[in-house]
């Protein structure tokens, strides 16, 4: 472990959680997905605020241990990671830059603003593959709680799509 002769910055905090990656999806990281609610730097101790995307998110642990094992690693010293549930996250905290990484990815952002569940399940989803806006739902229920099941109608692929939530 570096342990700095010189009290870490906000911004050194903000550099690092800049790096660590969602564990369900690693083509963004936590910022981008804006899970992180904030930061505070006091007598080397350092306060990160985490806001689940969903209040029973399974990566949860992971998110946390990696917050403070990366803070650690440059010489922080009492790491906590705050679990923030109010305001509750939605998918309008998600980053533009992460909207596109996510569809280079091969996952379809979710539209913006939120919506009423019954919009999501009508509204078509643009196919990350072909661009084509001629898809459906095949199942609101996905690999993880916050993804949908989709298929593209042009290229004959089926497409996971974030739950605009």
């Amino acid at each position: 472990m570096t342990v700095h002769a010189i009290p870490l910055t906000e911004a050194q905090v903000w550099s690092i959680l800049g790096e660590i990656v969602d564990p369900e999806i690693p083509v963004v990281t936590l910022v981008e997905l804006g899970v992180i609610t904030g930061v505070e730097v006091r007598d080397g101790g350092v306060r990160v605020g985490l806001r689940p995307t969903f209040a029973g998110c399974p990566a949860l642990e992971v998110m946390r241990r990696e917050i403070r094992e990366r803070l650690e690693a440059i010489g922080a010293t009492n790491v906590a990671v705050d679990l923030v549930l109010h305001p509750p996250w939605t998918s309008d905290d998600i980053r533009p830059e992460a909207r596109t990484k996510l569809e280079a990815f091969g996952l379809a952002p979710p539209p913006g603003p939120v919506v009423r569940l019954e919009e999501i399940l009508v509204t078509p989803r643009t196919c990350p593959r072909c661009g084509s806006q001629d898809t459906e739902v095949r199942n609101e229920f996905g690999p993880t709680p916050c993804r949908t099941i989709h298929f593209c109608r042009t290229c004959r692929q089926p497409f996971e799509g974030m739950k605009p939530i």
